[in-house]
């Protein structure tokens, strides 16, 4: 939801400092761990994604194509966030809005194919109807052949003002998430009844962003559940949106580090509530920028950052706020000049104190953290856990087909170099020197060399650095297992099943322990159940497939699961969530005494899953919170068969996910 500023003139030359890439001296600062038994998702051909807009003149032109085309842009949505709410596709006008010459679909997806990415559409439901929207599809994918996949239906609709903020066209008398799934309901099925083929997406709050959680007045429940109950057998992707806030590059780059709760979160609410088969449901990033840098090299490392995250964690295309946008104010960051410009590209325009964009076109810092993604990895890669030990460096890694091996490193220290050694998992790379991509801070372009060692490199401050290595045996190896299941799970075990791979003589099952693999077991069979689990616990799980030469295959696609409650115990315990304004919440704890002896004391204990949520205060017991650990001591006595009560304020930043497991004077509790 990104300002929208009309554009464009020319202005000032961006500062040009050289890209730098160094090999390593001395003791490292750091070491890197690259382990490629640790499988993440495979790239999709929709990852890199940006917005347009229809008030954008430089919409759909030749040169503005080429230069998207050229950092591997291949997802581009359209009409321009809110717009999209205003905007009538037939006679191309947006009430309300301003639209630039030269902006109507056909010119967009002329800027579409020559760049050769793909589109996705904002259907019209603020001021729109399901009709118009499926004369669209019939227009876009019968009429011109042009094969739009995916449709949102409509944009940020929570913004209706039906939670008291209004900034998107609603002209609907039912602003209730319940009203905006059951006309969803009907774009969809008319929308596919013109063409069976198409994706339809379905607008939902992200985790820890207002109002995610919140319920209206006159609502049963929050926005994602109602409209995952309603629309969720009819939809195919989920759409969000994402501007974290940060006011220095740590608060930026660690508001990523909440990307693997915030999709896990999401993921356990479409499973729960969207129906059968629900892991057909994708999930899309339609907007993302930053608060802090955003032409400059905080935001180039945001970008980097936010953009792996995300696909590393399945979300299927990720799309920058925006392409033009214009100034919003000057100020120099990390020694640049930045212009609060939401855009990839400048606008060329000026300020009202006089202060004017680079030229027309010129690419901001962001830009080539696109770039830089694109050499870094490509549809079909498969991305695989890495890390660092130093705070200061970010890390990550992508296995191609062609049996090569990248890795993107991040120094986000704006003032010093960082030596870092370089440890690999599961792959072995060859002794000749890798090619190296450099992005330095105020450089205007990506240096490449070729130099230096696949187990060593220093990185220049404020920068971004990917290695493309090639592998030391190209030898051939098995198919990687497809994707694994979960059954049977419990409290403390779950069994594993996998498609089978000819040829293969075992298979082995590992568990991702952040840059580490614990092998768990093996078995020539395609299913393996594990043991010793603890209850309410998250793991993710990789199987590997061996063939009787002993060459191992990629790491499958990787599977989390969650440990659940005992299913029988002396006691019950039943947290709700009683009321949410998106930072906090207020709790309730019901704990029931489901055996035969009276308990005239209790002490119940309970763990946070995530470091970012804290008890603020609570009542009818002693509350005290240790590190992410709860301790709940009450005096009152607990009967057989008798339920008592206890409440709290909760305090959260990012995805506030429940805790799953509680301890009552030691004993493990079945959840109600």
């Amino acid at each position: 939801m990104a300002s929208r500023r009309l554009l464009l003139v020319s202005a000032l030359v961006a500062a040009c400092l050289p890209a730098v890439a160094t090999t390593a001296a001395g003791a490292p600062d750091a070491t890197v761990v690259v382990n490629a038994k640790a499988g993440l998702t495979t790239v999709p051909d929709t990852a890199l994604g940006v917005n347009h807009a229809i008030w954008d003149s430089q919409l759909g032109t030749d040169e503005v194509a080429d230069l998207l085309g050229d950092a591997g842009v291949r997802m581009m949505r359209y009409p321009g966030g809110s717009y999209g709410d205003i905007y009538h596709w037939k006679d191309h006008t947006a009430p309300g809005g301003y639209v630039a010459p030269n902006t109507d679909f056909d010119t967009f997806m002329g800027g579409v194919r020559r760049a050769q990415a793909q589109p996705i559409i904002i259907a019209n439901y603020g001021t729109g109807t399901p009709q118009e929207a499926a004369d669209w599809v019939r227009y876009a994918n019968l009429t011109k052949g042009y094969g739009v996949k995916y449709w949102e239906i409509g944009n940020e609709l929570y913004g209706n003002g039906h939670y008291g903020s209004k900034w998107e066209a609603d002209d609907h008398p039912d602003k209730s998430p319940a009203g905006y799934a059951r006309e969803t309901v009907a774009y969809a099925k008319a929308m596919k009844a013109v063409d069976p083929t198409i994706k339809i997406g379905a607008v939902l709050t992200t985790p820890a962003n207002w109002p995610d959680a919140i319920v209206a007045a006159g609502d049963a429940a929050s926005w994602n559940q109602t409209v995952l109950s309603i629309a969720g057998p009819h939809v195919d992707f989920v759409i969000v949106h994402w501007y974290p806030s940060g006011s220095t590059t740590a608060d930026t780059l660690a508001s990523a580090d909440q990307v693997s709760d915030m999709t896990y979160l999401l993921r356990q609410q479409i499973t729960r509530y969207a129906g059968q088969d629900a892991d057909r449901i994708g999930i899309a990033m339609t907007e993302l920028n930053t608060t802090y840098g955003r032409n400059t090299q905080p935001g180039a490392l945001f970008a980097a950052e936010a953009y792996t995250s995300l696909l590393e964690n399945g979300v299927f295309t990720v799309d920058w706020w925006n392409t033009h946008n214009g100034p919003g104010k000057a100020s120099t960051v990390a020694g640049q000049p930045d212009y609060d410009d939401f855009g990839l590209l400048s606008s060329g325009t000026c300020l009202s104190d006089g202060v004017c964009e680079p030229p027309l076109n010129t690419p901001f810092a962001p830009y080539h953290a696109l770039k830089m993604l694109n050499l870094f990895t490509r549809p079909g890669d498969q991305l695989i856990r890495a890390g660092s030990g130093d705070p200061s460096i970010r890390a990550h890694a992508a296995r191609r087909p062609n049996g090569d091996l990248a890795v993107l490193l991040l120094n986000t220290d704006p003032d010093n170099s960082r030596t870092v050694a370089i440890d690999y998992a599961g792959y072995a790379p060859s002794s000749g020197a890798p090619t190296v991509h450099t992005f330095a801070n105020g450089a205007t372009g990506i240096s490449t060399s070729t130099d230096g060692s696949a187990t060593s490199r220093t990185l220049p401050p404020f920068s971004l650095t990917t290695l493309v290595l090639r592998p030391s045996d190209p030898a051939q190896l098995p198919a990687a297992p497809g994707q694994p299941a979960a059954g049977a799970v419990t409290d403390r075990t779950a069994t594993i099943t996998w498609p089978s791979v000819p040829g293969v003589v075992k298979y082995e099952v590992h568990r991702q322990l952040g840059t580490t693999s614990e092998q768990w077991g093996e078995t020539s069979g395609t299913s393996f159940t594990v043991g010793n689990l603890n209850p309410g616990n998250r793991y993710t799980v990789n199987v590997l497939a061996r063939d009787a030469a002993g060459a191992v295959s990629w790491a499958s696609p990787p599977l989390t699961l969650t440990t659940v409650s005992p299913a029988q115990s002396t006691c019950t315990v039943r947290l709700t969530n009683v009321n949410d304004w998106s930072s906090g919440f207020v709790g309730a704890v019901d704990i029931t005494n489901t055996g035969t002896q009276t308990l005239a004391d209790w002490t119940l204990t309970f763990s946070w899953p995530t470091g970012r949520q804290q008890v603020a205060s609570g009542w009818n017991a002693t509350w005290i919170q240790t590190g992410s650990t709860v301790t709940v001591t009450g005096s009152s006595r607990i009967d057989p068969n008798a339920t008592v009560g206890a409440g709290f304020v909760g305090n959260y930043t990012g995805p506030n996910i429940p805790p799953t497991a509680f301890t009552l004077n030691g004993t493990l509790c079945h959840t109600g």
